[in-house]
């Protein structure tokens, strides 16, 4: 291993910790992107079961009320 860095190298590798750092960044941003459209989705989909469910029990209700 080399004891002394020259600038030239110094510079190689600031760039290469930056390309990892910008490439870190787009993938955070991706899963964030993801992350949002299952929470989108999930959100929806406890709507529609909440929506169903109050209708099963509406209809319930109905029912026993016409069978007093």
């Amino acid at each position: 291993m080399r004891s002394t860095w020259t600038d030239e190298r110094l510079d190689e590798f600031k760039a290469s910790v930056e390309a990892g750092f910008d490439d870190l960044n787009r993938r955070v941003s991706e899963l964030s992107a993801r992350v949002d459209s299952l929470q989108h989705t999930m959100i929806n989909g406890f709507i529609a079961i909440m929506v169903a469910m109050f209708t099963g029990f509406v209809g319930l209700a109905g029912l026993i009320l016409t069978q007093m």
